[in-house]
């Protein structure tokens, strides 16, 4: 058996008049991400991870940004087509851990339905996805609750 392994990073501000979309929960808070879509940077993570343990490059390759096909794009909807094209290649998603960094909101009530909205995007057990929250103990712009980061490792498997 193969089996290779990804990591993904995403940062977006906060701005007001956007909703926040983290996991595909919509948070209920002042501010959300900006983006050409609708910027969840934890969404992104997981599809980063996964194209790059697959050698596919990362998601601004397959939906450029500046594409108007891609604004205000559900990262789910996306993440879904990331997933058929890792099963395209070969390949079975073994798991991914994806850790969300954000001062505001508290994210430990929504983690389980974060999780479970990517595993059923990828097609795969809720099991086989892990998704947990930091802060950054309000160190740098992260902290100052200027932006949500995330990033996730992914572990893809081939016989």
């Amino acid at each position: 058996m193969k089996v290779r392994v990804g990591t993904g990073f995403d940062v977006h501000p906060l701005v007001a008049g956007r909703p926040l979309i983290l996991g595909g929960v919509r948070l209920d808070h002042p501010r959300g991400l900006a983006g050409h879509s609708d910027a969840d940077v934890l969404a992104h993570a997981v599809a980063d991870a996964l194209l790059g343990a697959a050698g596919l490059g990362d998601l601004g390759r397959h939906f450029p940004p500046g594409d108007p096909r891609y604004s205000g794009a559900d990262s789910l909807g996306l993440l879904t087509q990331v997933g058929g094209l890792i099963t395209a290649q070969g390949w079975t998603i073994g798991n991914v851990d994806a850790t969300v960094i954000a001062e505001q909101p508290r994210l430990a009530p929504h983690l389980d339905a974060m999780a479970a909205n990517l595993a059923r995007a990828l097609g795969v057990p809720a099991g086989d996805v892990s998704v947990k929250a930091k802060t950054s103990e309000t160190l740098g712009a992260l902290g100052r609750e200027e932006g949500i980061a995330a990033q996730a490792v992914a572990l893809l498997q081939r016989d």
